[in-house]
């Protein structure tokens, strides 16, 4: 299924604000601060990512079926959608 702005326009907003993250996060262990509050950015990272990859199944679900409601063949099976999820899972 190919990836359109109106599918990816929450998640890619996510992750522009999760690689300033990371590059904060780069920037705290290169000047060697405080451990808890590094890994605590970290997991916000963590979490940004997540999130971003969940926004893009849950968009390319509801385009497939969208797509079966009306009477098309969707891009890709409910079973790659599952396969999908369960590895960001």
């Amino acid at each position: 299924m190919k990836l359109r702005p109106e599918m990816t326009s929450d998640a890619l907003t996510r992750l522009k604000r999760a690689r300033g993250q990371l590059n904060a996060v780069i920037e705290m262990i290169e000047n060697g601060e405080d451990c808890r509050a590094t890994l605590t950015q970290l997991a916000a990272v963590s979490k940004a990512i997540d999130r971003a990859g969940f926004k893009i199944i849950a968009s390319g679900m509801r385009h497939c079926g969208a797509a079966r409601e009306g009477g098309e063949q969707p891009e890709m099976t409910e079973e790659e959608l599952e396969k999908l999820f369960l590895a960001l899972a």
